[in-house]
């Protein structure tokens, strides 16, 4: 479980952040939502130490994350930051980086083979000894994904995680992302900007505006009232085959 508790933070004289506080349990899925400034990255940067707030605190099972160790924060909390830098390594090995938090003495058949594994669940197993910088964007978001996942986290944290794939890629991405959440108990907190994608896989949802928490909770609070409060825009809300969708204007 995640509690974000009164999580303030400025840039100077200028306020990103007030007052944000919600929770998250194990397994959940928690779409941030929000129109670009609002402070959904920032959010989650303070969450994970990036950024330190300058109000507030952030718990992962009763433990302030302020308190823990690099090594510690590594096996707690996996990231995926919305732009990745291209790195001189294949594949495999960005991928096998993401165990560094638990190998000690040398890599184990075991971390081998989780890595492989996870590879293969995002479609890259034919991608293994390509170089990182022979990528697509796509590939490589795909490829960060998997790092985080080998980590073995209580809570990741996606930036825009389909920003790059093309719409089937998105779906698939999101789909496993959900599906892992689950088997793993992992909670998801994923900055997206597609309302139905956040619709589809999603649990709850958190909107944010103008840095502060406007409404958060289930499928419910995605209601066409908010979507024009937060975002300045009209949209309908419709039920198709019992499947919740937003067309804007």
């Amino acid at each position: 479980m995640i509690e974000i508790k009164n999580i303030s933070f400025s840039y100077g004289k200028s306020q990103i952040l007030r007052d944000v506080s919600f929770a998250a349990q194990d397994s959940e899925c928690v779409g941030i939502l929000g129109n670009n400034g609002a402070g959904k990255s920032t959010l989650i940067t303070c969450i994970n130490r990036i950024r330190i707030p300058e109000a507030g605190e952030v718990l992962i099972d009763g433990k302030s994350v302020q308190s823990m160790s690099r090594n510690e924060m590594a096996r707690t909390i996996a990231y995926v930051a919305q732009k990745n830098e291209m790195m001189q390594a294949t594949v495999f090995d960005c991928v096998l980086l993401g165990r560094k938090p638990y190998i000690k003495w040398g890599v184990s058949q075991e971390d081998l083979d989780l890595c492989a594994a996870m590879i293969q669940r995002v479609g890259l197993e034919e991608f293994q000894v390509r170089q990182m910088d022979e990528l697509s964007g796509g590939e490589l978001q795909k490829v960060m994904l998997a790092r985080a996942l080998v980590q073995q986290p209580k809570v990741l944290l996606l930036d825009e995680p389909t920003s790059n794939l093309d719409p089937r890629n998105q779906y698939e991405m999101m789909a496993l992302v959900r599906q892992i959440a689950k088997e793993q108990r992992i909670t998801v907190l994923i900055v997206i900007h597609d309302l139905n994608l956040a619709l589809r896989y999603c649990d709850r949802f958190y909107f944010l505006k103008n840095g502060v928490g406007y409404r958060y909770g289930g499928i419910e609070t995605v209601k066409e009232s908010a979507i024009e409060e937060v975002y300045g825009i009209s949209a309908q809300v419709m039920e198709v085959d019992g499947r919740k969708f937003v067309m804007i204007g």
